[in-house]
Order: C-alpha cells, then structure tokens, then sequence
C-alpha cells in the first residue's frame, strides 16, 4: 500500500510539474528573475531582452547527468571564445558545493545560486538537467528536460538555433561533436550539410549528403532532399528535379523539395507553376527548422510582387513565428508597407529587423530611406518645393528639353552629378526583397560623403518616375535612360541589372555619359548579399571615385593672385576640391602647319600649384614649383595622383 501511495504522489508531483511547465511555456516569455554567482555578481534576466539567444541551464553540482550537457557546451564555448554562446547555469546545490564545482570544471559560463524560487517556477526541481533556449524579447524557444537523449536533442536543437542565425561554425562544431558520440544521428549529419552549404562549401556539403544515402530509409530522403538543393545551387537543374520527384514519391510531407523546384521554375520564368510549388510547400507538415520560414518567405514574395501586399505581409509574419531570427521575412515586410507609403509602419518594421542585427546591411540602408520619406512627408514646405521641381523636370522630359549642366565657359568643371535610375532585376526569386534600394541607397551615402560627386536625391527620382509613368522596363532602354540624366542635370548616369543565380548575386553596373553616351565605366561582379555586402558597396563605391577622377580631371582658372605666392582658384568644395588637391597650370602650344594641316599639340604644364583652403566655389592655391610666372585667366586641370586612384 506503501508503494502504491508513494507512486500516486510521485504521479501527482510529476502532473503538477507538467502543469506548471505547461503555464511557462503558455506564456511563451521568459520569467525574469535576479540571481548572483558564487562571487556576488548580479545576473538580471530582464537587462537580456535584446539577446539574440540565452540557455538557461538548471542542474544539481552533485549529478554527473545532469551535467553533461552543460560540460559539452562548456567545451564549446571555449573553443571557439568568438561564438557568442551565452549559457547561464542555475543551481538550487549549496554554496560550497557550488564553488568546488566551478574550481574543477573552469567553467565558462556564469553559474548561478538559486537560495529562492526560481528552479520551481521553471519545473526544475524533481528532474533534471531542465533546459529553456530564450530567443530575442526572452521568447522561449525550446524547452528539454533529462539527460542521456534529452541532452542530445538539446544539442542538436541549439546546433539548429545556431544556424538559423548563420553562425555556421558553431553550428558544424555542435553537429560534429553529436555525430562523435552517437554516428548513426541522421539530423546531426543533415545539419552539418545544410551548415556547409550556407558556407557555399557545396564539395562538402555533397559528401556529406552522399553519407546519408546509405544510411536507412530516412538517411536516404535527408540525402537526396541535400543533394537535390546543392545540385540546385550548381545550376545542375535537371539532376535536381530528378531526386525532389524521389522525395515527393518516398516522402510526401516534405516541404523542402517545393521549394527548391519552385526556385528553379521561377529562374525559368516559369512564374505561375513556381507559385504552385511554393503553395504546395506550405501546406506540407514536415521540414528542418531551418528551412520551415523560407517557404513561407518565398509565397509571400510572390503575393508581394503581385502587389497582395497584406496577404504577403501575413505569409511574412509566419515565417518570423517560425524562426525568430529570419530577419529577411522582416525586411520583406517592411518593403510592404514602403510600397504602400506607409513609411512609418516600414520604418517600425526596419527597426525590429535591426535589434535583432545592428550590423544588417539591408536593414540600416531601408529604414535609412524610410526615415526620410517620413521627414518628407511631415515637411510641407519640402514637399511643396519637390512637387514643383518635380513638375519642371517632368515637362523637360516630355518636351525632351536638356537641362544646363555644362559650366559658361566651356572649361570649368561644373559639379560632378550622378544619377542612378532603378536596377532592373531577373533571374531566380531572391529570399530578400530590396538589393536593389540597398544598392542605390548605400552608393549615394559613400559617393555624396567623398565631396566629390552629388547623387541626385532618390525622392525626386522616384517621384519623377511616377509622374511619367515610367517602370523598369522602360528604364531598360538606354535612351531613355540617358534623357533622364540630361533633364536631372547629371553628367553621369548609372543604370544596370541585378541577376538573381541559385549560387550567387551577379551585378551589372554601367556609368552612361549623358553628354557624349559614352561608357566610362562597367562593374559586372557577384556580390555577396550577406554580412559582407557593405564592404562590397563600399569597393564599388570606390571605383566609382577612381573613375570620375581619372577621366572627368577638375579644370577651373586662375582668378586672381591673394598675396605671398597664393592665387585663387574658380574651383570650390561644390565641385569637390579638398586641402591638397593639385593643379598644373596649363598654356597652350602655338599649332603647327604642315602640308596645309593644322597640328595641335597637347598643352604644357608650366606650374604646380596645391590646394591649401577651400570654401564653396572658390579654392586658394599655393605654387609648389613654375617654368614662368602664374598669370590671373591661367587655365588649371587636376593632376591624377596615383595614390588616389
């Protein structure tokens, strides 16, 4: 009877304990507390708000299970110190204890004393290790309690977290520690393909995958379902299709294999049936945590395009449910609302995008823009003088009137104007809306920050292309394209494609001479659209410089002289001349007749002069070295130094 009862009553706790675990994951956010280690330091859960993920690992000092995981994280952490793992260790064990454990383990995570009730409010008392994985807002994400299985499933799950943040290293190192202990874990095996693969180490991820095929009916499907989305990715597109039609046939509810034919369709321009894939993918039930937002991801992309905008958004908001840090389904939202003028709402949606990732490119260049369509449109006077100027360019185009960019003279540089008109793009359906707003955005910031080039503000250009009702399409077209420099004044104009491949972002970039139509300059490179694409922009923006001031060199004259060998210059900061920019000053050759010909020759340099102030459209010079004196009406043209090209 004595048995019985005290079965009942360990019955009875453990319902009670799923009670309870069910009222802190109902409530889906972290309960805060405050705790101290064994040295007095003060942890406040509350201050971990914006932490993209916290465990919180509750375990006994004298239970060797219970420790496991916490070592194997432990190891990790200290292996790679630049993981951000971040692991508080909460113990209800005494003090003592406490210390011993910390002494003979070293380790590296913060272990905290629970003298009150925390361990009960989160069901940590009768089993343990217990394990909660907090995400960004202290959502709870996962929850694990028990060793032995328990803590490889945690494992795995965090192995998992990691890579949906793109932390691939940590990720692999977490797979590969599981697949050591337990060789036959097919998810592990799975994870480390997928974790390759976002390296573009697609060699590995192939043997990787290869691996699986042997390794039962499972192992098969996770293997075929892994190298259909390399062979995707190598634009091996019919060997693909073959083993997803495998999948479909072996494994119905997998959701993976529609998205990638549905990728591929859509790089065909097969736009109606990759929409059908992606619509079957959403309906299927089975996918790697990992993969689950981007189907809903890509559906909404095509509700986007289509302008269903609130239909898009909703598929949008799934996605981020799912995986709370695919920061791309909350910039695709953003650009929602963007399309709808509702700055504000985008605005709000860029800035959750950047507490998840202060550092996301896309994200800083959109809510950048977004904040300055909102400053617009509570500036009635800016407005007012926008409308206006926008209606004069407008009927410049129709009348295909060119504006004056061309100094009076015909010599002195006016100031360098560039203009750049939408990218159009092709190819496969992107998992981020927006590259080519970043683009343009994030240029025009470099390019007007060097003094040396304006861009022509993006509100009057998108305001002109709707009051002339022109599209990507029509932008396609040189001439077209060039007419609208010439009304906007720009000697430069940059125009070009952005094409979509399943492996890379291929860029086409082409500066037009509105003046002559000639090409200076074409930039056609992949570019990375991940953590590396600002210091990509940032190259680019760079030879943008390098050609402006190697083939449009500042010319200007000689004003007049200011006194102890200086003279003044009818260049200034509006034309991009900076302290130190040198000039050689110009005379003309008397032509030569020959035959009946005039022969001209190339004017000689009779002076060096550099810059040693600047003020808006004037510059004071001093003679560096002369072959004969500086003359007021002297001509002078830039001289290229090599350093700065």
């Amino acid at each position: 009877m004595k048995t019985m009862a005290g079965r009942h009553v360990v019955l009875m706790m453990a319902l009670i304990g799923l009670m309870l675990l069910s009222s802190v994951c109902y409530a889906k956010e972290a309960r805060v507390f405050s705790l101290e280690d064994i040295n007095g330091r003060k942890y406040d859960l509350s201050g971990m708000k914006q932490k993209r993920m916290l465990i919180l690992y509750f375990f006994d000092v004298e239970s060797g299970p219970s420790q496991e995981g916490l070592l194997n994280l432990n190891q990790l952490a200290k292996k790679y110190a630049d993981a951000d793992l971040t692991v508080w260790a909460v113990t209800a064990s005494p003090r003592e204890k406490v210390a011993d454990f910390v002494k003979k383990t070293a380790i590296a995570f913060p272990v905290l004393l629970d003298d009150s009730d925390v361990s009960s409010r989160y069901n940590a008392r009768l089993v343990l290790p217990v394990v909660y994985v907090i995400g960004p807002g202290l959502k709870i994400l996962d929850h694990f309690e028990g060793g032995g299985k328990a803590t490889e499933m945690m494992l795995l799950r965090v192995a998992e977290r990691e890579l949906q943040q793109k932390n691939t290293l940590i990720a692999k190192a977490i797979s590969e520690e599981i697949i050591r202990k337990n060789p036959r874990n097919i998810r592990a095996k799975t994870l480390r393909g997928y974790a390759a693969m976002k390296e573009n180490n697609l060699p590995e991820a192939e043997k990787v995958f290869r691996s699986l095929l042997t390794a039962g009916s499972n192992g098969e499907i996770a293997g075929k379902e892994g190298l259909a989305a390399v062979y995707a990715r190598k634009q091996e597109t019919e060997k693909a299709l073959r083993l997803i039609e495998e999948v479909e046939q072996k494994a119905p509810e997998r959701a993976f294999p529609h998205v990638i034919k549905g990728d591929i369709l859509y790089a065909r321009n097969k736009k109606k049936e990759a929409e059908e894939e992606y619509r079957q993918a959403v309906q299927k039930k089975s996918a790697a945590p990992y993969h689950d937002a981007v189907r809903y991801n890509q559906l909404g992309r095509v509700y986007a395009n289509s302008g269903d905008y609130l239909k898009a958004r909703e598929l949008y908001d799934r996605a981020v449910s799912i995986d709370p840090y695919y920061i791309e389904g909350t910039t695709n939202k953003g650009l929602t609302y963007a399309k709808e003028g509702r700055w504000d709402k985008a605005l709000e949606t860029y800035r959750k995008a950047l507490a998840l990732d202060s550092k996301d490119t896309f994200a800083a260049a959109l809510a950048k823009r977004a904040a300055e369509m909102l400053s617009l449109q509570k500036d009635a006077e800016r407005r007012k003088r926008i409308d206006k100027l926008v209606s004069d360019l407008a009927e410049r185009f129709r009348n295909r009137k060119k504006a004056v960019a061309g100094s009076e003279d015909g010599w002195t540089s006016p100031p360098m104007v560039i203009s750049f008109v939408d990218f159009r793009e092709a190819g496969g359906l992107a998992e981020r809306d927006g590259l080519s707003t970043v683009l343009m955005t994030q240029l025009a910031d470099y390019l007007n920050a060097s003094g040396r080039v304006r861009v022509v503000e993006r509100v009057v250009i998108d305001r002109l292309l709707e009051e002339l009702n022109l599209g990507s399409s029509d932008l396609a077209d040189p001439e077209t394209a060039l007419r609208l420099g010439r009304i906007l004044a720009a000697r430069l104009i940059g125009t070009g494609s952005i094409f979509y491949l399943p492996q890379t972002t291929l860029l086409n970039l082409r500066l037009i001479d509105t003046e002559t139509s000639a090409i200076p300059q074409v930039i056609t490179r992949p570019i990375d659209t991940g953590a590396s694409l600002e210091k990509e922009l940032f190259r680019i923006n760079r030879e943008i410089l390098r050609t402006v001031i190697s083939k449009y060199p500042l010319r200007g004259y000689i004003v007049k002289g200011a006194g102890n060998d200086r003279f003044i210059v009818n260049l200034g900061s509006r034309q991009g001349v900076v302290p130190g920019t040198k000039f050689n000053v110009l005379e003309e050759q008397e032509p030569i007749k020959y035959k009946g010909k005039t022969l001209r020759s190339a004017p000689r340099h009779v002076a060096l002069l550099e810059v040693v102030g600047v003020e808006p459209d004037l510059c004071f010079v001093r003679v560096i070295s002369s072959q004969r004196p500086v003359r007021a009406d002297d001509k002078v043209q830039e001289k290229i130094e090599e350093a700065a090209l």
